[in-house]
């Protein structure tokens, strides 16, 4: 169902759904035990949610395609990620409450590791502290631009924000990280003849930082992705005619909900933090989306037993959730983040949702292999959303 669609068939009420994203929540069978994170941890909140509810598995973009963060949850909000696409830079400027204008061009950052022939060792520098980024990002700001305003934030851990702003900028740039070890960052290129200038004045940036950065281990240089322009999406609230909040902790996911219209509510760093927040503010949404970010992270970093303790914390936050009520709860994930991998994947994610309208299937864990076997089967991320609609009663009849 398209947004046109949406917004002509959608009607308001008293419900309340919340969807609940487990980032990187789906996985492969590790080589010694053929179970995945999933069915290898203890979860009987959500194997329970699933027996009261209806399961299947989610396509983020389409069979075969890789998501990033930004389409894999665009998708669950109903948007569709062919359509609608955004880079990684616009949603960490979001996220950051940074003033994005008209003529900047944002990149997500990352501080890495190179070794002495500057080939990279971690992409992640060790998952520097937030102070550490915040000093590095501080020396970075000395670099000068001709003709451009350059600006370098601090996000997260190892993350940071690079805009560059100035009349006629254009956005089309290739990433400079190759999303593998043992080789050298690549150069920024212009996707299209436009950008020649934008990616000229990145690589200059580079090539300065390099110099800045080189006494720095372990950030001892920089990766940049998601070079792109502030779009203009359709409102979510206007859409499904809901008041829509978001709960979450990482400044992409914030940006994320700010991208389309969504209230960004404060929160403090725990999960249990973000379950207050979302209880404090149920009255006054309709709509919650609630962002957990551990699982996601782990099986980044090849962490099949931190993938499983961490999806032994999200379950045990489900009872809490149900207690609030929701007409509908969703949990589902933005794409696979299987730690035999250590990297997003193709593969279909996990789904639950339950609601007194549902028609419950016969599956009774909740894990890939069980849901496979759900009533809803393999379908599109953007389904999640008009089927809680109708599960929600928000969704009036089609046609005569």
């Amino acid at each position: 169902m398209d947004l046109d669609l949406a917004r002509e068939l959608a009607v308001t009420n008293d419900s309340k759904i919340v969807l609940y994203v487990i980032d990187g929540l789906g996985g492969l069978p590790h080589p010694d035990t053929g179970r995945t994170e999933l069915e290898a941890a203890d979860t009987p909140h959500l194997d329970r949610l699933a027996g009261d509810g209806i399961c299947g598995l989610t396509v983020p973009v389409g069979p075969g395609i890789t998501p990033g963060s930004g389409p894999g949850h665009l998708s669950l909000f109903g948007y569709d990620p062919y359509r609608y696409q955004v880079g990684r830079g616009v949603l960490e400027a979001l996220g950051i409450d940074f003033d994005l204008q008209p003529d900047d061009v944002a990149a997500r950052g990352n501080f890495c590791t190179v070794d002495e022939a500057g080939r990279i060792t971690d992409r992640r520098a060790g998952r520097i502290s937030t102070d550490t980024c915040t000093e590095l990002c501080d020396l970075l700001r000395e670099i000068k631009l001709p003709g451009v305003e350059l600006f370098v934030e601090p996000v997260r851990e190892h993350r940071f924000l690079v805009v560059m702003r100035a009349p006629g900028l254009d956005g089309r740039l290739s990433e400079t990280d190759p999303q593998r070890l043992d080789v050298e960052p690549l150069s920024v290129k212009p996707l299209a003849p436009e950008a020649e200038g934008a990616a000229s004045l990145a690589n200059k940036f580079i090539e300065e930082a390099r110099r800045i950065l080189a006494d720095h281990h372990p950030a001892n240089m920089l990766l940049l992705r998601g070079f792109s322009k502030h779009p203009s999406f359709p409102l979510f609230g206007d859409v499904f005619q809901m008041r829509a909040a978001a709960v979450a902790v990482y400044p992409m996911y914030r940006g994320l909900a700010k991208l389309v219209g969504m209230t960004v509510l404060p929160t403090g760093v725990t999960l249990e933090d973000e379950l207050e927040t979302l209880e404090k503010h149920w009255q006054e949404f309709d709509f919650f989306f609630l962002h957990y970010k551990r699982a996601d992270a782990a099986g980044e970093d090849g962490d099949f037993d931190a993938k499983m303790s961490a999806l032994e914390a999200a379950d045990a936050v489900i009872p809490a959730l149900r207690d609030m009520g929701p007409d509908v709860l969703m949990v589902a994930g933005d794409h696979s983040t299987p730690s035999t991998l250590a990297a997003h994947s193709w593969h279909p994610v996990p789904f639950a949702l339950q609601s007194q309208w549902c028609r419950p299937d016969r599956t009774e864990e909740f894990n890939e292999v069980a849901c496979t076997a759900g009533s809803l089967g393999v379908f599109p991320a953007t389904d999640a959303m008009p089927l809680a609609m109708a599960h929600a009663r928000r969704l009036t009849k089609f046609g005569a």
